[in-house]
């Protein structure tokens, strides 16, 4: 991997953070007042993924990997810097308590993000595939 390709990626990373921190702003401020905490959860669960679908489908091909296992490889370094990242808010930003992050991962307890890292570790092949294996 060069060093450019490196860049590309911590940029997509820092891409995918920020607007899934503003997506978790709007569910709350827009979503939650409208359907409730447990149907704007389930949406925003559905519309995250898109979003990041979205995000990587402009940004996955400037990266220049080459090769469905380089891109399969991408899709969990991408879900690992956003459950750490989600995890860090959670601890250090808005000062939960390590009980309280645990359930964010667990969709027994209604929340759907783990569904989320799953969908991710996919979406770099799944844009490399539908962009015609180039």
């Amino acid at each position: 991997m060069t060093p450019d390709a490196l860049i590309h990626i911590v940029a997509l990373c820092v891409v995918l953070a920020c607007a899934e921190t503003l997506h978790g702003i709007a569910r709350i401020k827009l979503l939650i007042p409208r359907l409730g905490k447990e149907r704007a959860i389930k949406l925003s669960a559905l519309t995250g993924t898109l979003l990041a679908f979205v995000l990587c489908w402009l940004l996955v091909p400037g990266i220049g990997l080459q090769g469905a296992g380089a891109h399969a490889a991408l899709g969990p370094v991408l879900a690992v810097f956003m459950a750490s990242f989600d995890i860090a808010i959670g601890k250090w930003l808005m000062h939960k308590p390590w009980h309280k992050i645990r359930p964010d991962f667990d969709p027994r307890t209604g929340n759907y993000l783990l569904y989320g890292l799953i969908a991710l570790c996919g979406i770099p092949l799944a844009v490399w595939a539908l962009r015609g294996a180039a």
